[in-house]
């Protein structure tokens, strides 16, 4: 399979991790303009399995997301503002292993208090050391789908001093009998974050479950203060499955929410406090 990368991308190859086994390659989008303009500096979205994202040739089946193409073109439209995209690659076999939080049953997973320290303590300062970040928690933002956006709600709340954007895109609510509800029902309090969740209405055998689970999380996060169309965006994608093309298609969205450019007003599609759908 050919390479399918578009824009200014670079490939940091197993950063060392006290907290991580083996370390974790890393994939960077740069923005347009970006080594011409030398002082100026860029919101950073982190996003898991960044093997996915950018490229054909590395992405699971050969089904990238197509993000580098998408956030060129949002970019060069002045919908989204520039921004860095850094794509942490997933541990492979124990992917599960790093992206949940607890154990379930089986004694499987319950390792992403570690893969968040990797991240807080080593992944974001190497970043911010190596690119012109704007380092602080409101231009900081963490991404993810399926396991991965389970494992970036959970960082996001247990990290809200660094991470105040997230994209949770079709989490895995069902991990260990729902235990991220359980996390975000004994927040003290609401964080100074925005967050956009989503899910199709066709994925996986049970898409019921899986929609009412996403809705279940979005009914805890109103309960500690979150407010739709504020801070907090649910949508249900009509049709959807669970599968890179869903998660590609729904990130212009994502990203004009929450990286929206100064110079584009706010639709009311944004704006109102009500529950949106595809």
């Amino acid at each position: 399979m050919h390479h399918t990368l578009t824009g200014t991308v670079r490939f940091h190859k197993s950063i060392p991790s006290r907290h991580v086994e083996g370390g974790r390659d890393v994939i960077v989008y740069l923005p347009p303009g970006y080594n011409e303009e030398k002082s100026a500096r860029y919101p950073v979205l982190y996003m898991h399995d960044g093997q996915n994202l950018f490229d054909a040739a590395t992405a699971f089946l050969n089904q990238e997301w197509g993000l580098d193409e998408l956030v060129e073109d949002l970019i060069r439209e002045g919908i989204i503002e520039p921004l860095i995209i850094v794509g942490i690659y997933n541990a492979g076999e124990k992917r599960i292993e790093e992206y949940t939080h607890v154990r379930d049953r089986k004694g499987h997973g319950g390792r992403a208090r570690l893969h968040a320290r990797f991240m807080v303590e080593e992944l974001k300062p190497f970043i911010d050391r190596e690119y012109r970040t704007l380092p602080d928690t409101a231009n900081t933002g963490l991404g993810g789908s399926s396991l991965g956006g389970l494992a970036t709600l959970y960082i996001g709340l247990h990290h809200p001093e660094t991470f105040g954007k997230l994209i949770v895109m079709s989490p895995s609510v069902w991990w260990a009998q729902r235990a991220i509800l359980r996390e975000v029902r004994k927040a003290n309090a609401r964080f100074n974050q925005k967050i956009w969740l989503d899910t199709g209405t066709c994925e996986g055998n049970n898409p019921e479950a899986c929609i009412r689970n996403v809705r279940d999380l979005r009914d805890a996060l109103l309960g500690r203060g979150w407010k739709l169309g504020h801070d907090l965006r649910h949508v249900e994608d009509e049709g959807a499955g669970h599968n890179e093309r869903a998660w590609g298609y729904r990130m212009k969205d994502a990203l004009t929410f929450l990286f929206s450019s100064p110079l584009v007003e706010r639709s009311e599609e944004f704006d109102a406090e009500m529950e949106l759908h595809y």
